[in-house]
């Protein structure tokens, strides 16, 4: 029987192997680096960095944090940026996970019509779309709301439904048919049995979209004009554009809007590993 690729890889080492292990170690300690620059640079002054751009503080000062912080209200675009990504994310896991459930577990006509539809979702970008959006969200009275947004995120969900169900496929039949014989309904089978077994993935689809949501610019920048709404992407654009005068204010608004997604991946890492492979063996 012929070895995979990824089996060959797997055996002794290779050219290949080496030089991509090297690639990588090389890649994550640079990154490494300029995310500790950019955290270091945010306790300096403008002067500090103006000759002292790399090097650690001369003189470690909190006022880059005051300034932005209390002073131009950052926390408010903070705030903002949790309020707005965590109901993104609650209400694109709740739709995904019922019509990624629907399409793995059920056979009806038209069934594999939206796989294909929803994976071909996945090579738009949201962006060719923006007009018409911009119309409905506009006819439906929710710009500069949140409301509006969670719509659009939750929409969104072409790459959720597409690892959910990969998951959904990988567990046992039997699993399902020993809930219906137990009396278990379908919504309550899928919220009590599988929906939990299924906690990897979600988690996956979390960590991915939590990201994705947390760092956008475009969306928020054509939808929320009014500051009292502004996230954290829209407060750091807001020194970026006058960036020589706020240079120093610009790497403390990037370490505010950098930490929380740091903080968040160190803590589920193994779970976002375990569900993008979840699937990826057969039982």
């Amino acid at each position: 029987m012929r070895r995979t690729f990824l089996e060959r890889l797997r055996g002794r080492p290779t050219v290949f192997k080496v030089a991509m292990t090297a690639f990588l170690i090389i890649y994550c300690l640079l990154t490494l680096y300029l995310i500790l620059v950019v955290m270091v640079s945010s306790f300096k002054t403008r002067s500090d960095l103006l000759h002292n751009i790399m090097g650690p503080p001369r003189s470690f000062t909190l006022a880059n944090y005051h300034k932005v912080v209390v002073v131009d209200g950052f926390l408010r675009f903070l705030v903002n940026s949790i309020v707005l990504t965590c109901s993104s994310v609650v209400a694109l896991l709740f739709l995904s996970s019922l019509t990624a459930y629907g399409l793995s577990r059920y056979r009806f006509r038209g069934r594999n019509f939206l796989q294909i539809y929803f994976l071909l979702g996945t090579m738009f970008p949201i962006q060719l779309g923006i007009l018409p959006i911009f119309v409905i969200i506009r006819a439906l009275h929710l710009t500069n709301n949140f409301l509006g947004l969670v719509l659009i995120y939750a929409a969104n969900m072409s790459v959720a439904v597409f690892i959910m169900s990969k998951f959904f496929r990988s567990l046992p039949y039997s699993i399902y048919e020993s809930a219906k014989i137990d009396g278990a309904g379908e919504l309550r089978t899928f919220l009590q049995v599988m929906l939990p077994m299924g906690k990897p993935a979600v988690i996956a689809v979390a960590i991915i979209h939590f990201v994705l949501i947390w760092n956008d610019f475009y969306i928020p920048l054509v939808f929320l004009t009014r500051k009292a709404v502004r996230t954290l992407t829209l407060g750091v654009f807001f020194y970026m554009s006058d960036f020589l005068a706020n240079w120093h204010y610009v790497f403390t608004a990037v370490t505010v809007a950098l930490v929380p997604v740091i903080v968040l991946f160190f803590l589920l890492s193994e779970q976002l590993v375990a569900g993008l492979t979840a699937g990826s063996l057969k039982q």
